[in-house]
């Protein structure tokens, strides 16, 4: 008896979870229904109204379109043995870049081929590619600002809010306007990146805790020294690209060109912002050598085609079962349909740019789904004819198929890692749908399925033999 509550609590369980993924797969319906519950209980525009699902997956560049960029970077002032890292600041800085712009799930990724150092973007879905090159093709540029007195800060606000709701042409009879443009906060000093030789992550001596060093030259070491004397107790900010990255506060002025920034800080968020700091310094200058198309009339004929294939696929597996397993063909086709809606909602949830051979590797984790299905029904078969009862059969069905199931899924498993270690941007995406792919499969054969066999086995259904064998 409590056996059979467990096995209805997870039934239960199962059917939460299913409705919420079809919600989130297809949220046409309930988004419909959250609107009019909003309504009727009137926070349509409060903070406490429910939330809608999103309604669209995220496409790549093959299947939405958009441009494909290659770069190729001058370390020619770069030490040799920087290049690695200078290259991985200057990817991180342009895909800071291309994110600002608007551009949805960009992709930027170095390449090397013999002495070549080229920098890959990729663009879907973007209008104005010229803009967009240009913005690409900046070298990044690091500052220093001193904070400003409180006076300075009254007045640039003073004048923000004056300018506000007022048209270019009315902004421009106001006094000093380009007051109103400045920041409030910090202003510029002559300390840029180009003083900085280096900046790297240290460990205190004493608490262990990471520190931030940073090394001016001999120019940068005389200005860094006069800033810091004048900004005792206050804060330099760290600009990369007009954006802060860092606001520390001085303790004392600061000579001879060496200076540690100190905080409460985790290992990898120190190391980002040392590469920050470097990819200011380091002068990588990119230039475009190659710039690719790709349309979306084009996407959307692949895209249609891959989905035509998926379902033909997936109809032909069903239809397997259900000939060869009978009633567990059936629930397992049931459980497979909830698979695909949970790994539909975890492609939305994760944000995952959906590619042509993104959702080459989802058909294919299909494919291993029912492959677990297969491993247990046939020890099943095995068990039933060997005189055990029906529960019995599950249980050791399961027992013997799963290290069968657990050896070839961390063998898939295995492979995919690799691929999406080392591979490249759409050997990625295949990579990654199929392990999201092959871990819910596990999940949908040992739970979904098990599940519901035990439930119809205490069913009418579960005393006809000829079903299950």
């Amino acid at each position: 008896m409590e056996a059979k509550k467990k096995n209805y609590l997870i039934l239960i369980l199962i059917l939460i979870l299913a409705f919420f993924t079809v919600s989130l797969s297809y949220p046409k319906y309930f988004n419909r229904g959250t609107e009019i519950i909003n309504k009727k209980l009137g926070i349509q525009d409060s903070k406490l109204k429910i939330p809608r699902f999103p309604e669209f997956f995220k496409l790549g560049l093959d299947l939405l379109g958009g441009s494909h960029l290659l770069y190729e970077a001058d370390l020619s002032q770069i030490d040799s043995k920087n290049y690695g890292e200078a290259m991985a600041a200057l990817r991180d800085i342009i895909e800071r870049r291309v994110n600002l712009f608007g551009v949805s799930e960009p992709l930027v990724q170095t390449e090397e081929r013999g002495n070549s150092h080229r920098l890959i973007v990729e663009l879907a879905g973007i209008k104005d590619v010229n803009q967009a090159i240009k913005m690409i093709g900046q070298t990044p540029y690091l500052e220093f600002k001193e904070e400003r007195v409180q006076e300075e800060t009254q007045k640039i606000l003073d004048k923000q809010k004056e300018i506000q709701g007022k048209s270019p042409e009315e902004i421009q009879k106001i006094s000093d306007w380009q007051m109103a443009f400045e920041d409030p906060y910090f202003k510029s000093t002559q300390l840029t990146g180009r003083y900085l030789k280096r900046a790297e992550v240290v460990f205190d001596q004493t608490t262990s805790k990471p520190l931030i060093s940073l090394q001016f030259n001999d120019e940068g070491a005389k200005i860094f020294e006069e800033l810091t004397s004048r900004n005792v107790n206050k804060r330099i900010a760290i600009y990369l690209d007009q954006a802060p990255i860092s606001a520390p506060v001085v303790r004392e002025a600061i000579s001879g060109g060496k200076a540690q920034i100190t905080g409460d800080f985790a290992i990898k968020a120190a190391q980002e912002l040392a590469r920050n700091l470097n990819a200011g310094a380091l002068p990588v200058p990119i230039k475009l050598i190659s710039q690719q198309t790709v349309g979306p009339t084009l996407g959307k004929i692949s895209l249609d085609q891959s989905l035509k294939a998926g379902l033909i696929g997936f109809l032909a597996v069903i239809l397997f079962m259900i000939i060869i397993y009978r009633l567990p063909g059936i629930l397992a086709s049931l459980a497979l349909l909830i698979y695909l809606t949970i790994v539909l909602s975890a492609f939305k949830l994760f944000s995952v740019t959906l590619t042509l051979a993104g959702i080459a590797g989802f058909i294919l984790s299909i494919g291993m789904a029912v492959d677990a299905n297969i491993l247990i029904f046939s020890r099943m078969r095995e068990e039933m004819r060997g005189g055990q009862s029906f529960l019995a059969s599950i249980d050791e069905g399961i027992r013997r198929a799963w290290p069968s199931i657990r050896d070839s899924n961390f063998n898939t498993l295995i492979v995919s890692g690799i691929l999406f270690t080392f591979g490249t941007s759409f050997v990625k995406g295949f990579a990654f749908t199929l392990i999201l792919g092959v871990l819910i499969s596990m999940f949908s054969a040992i739970i979904i399925t098990n599940n519901f066999l035990r439930f119809v086995m205490g069913t009418k259904l579960g005393k006809l033999v000829w079903l299950w064998r």
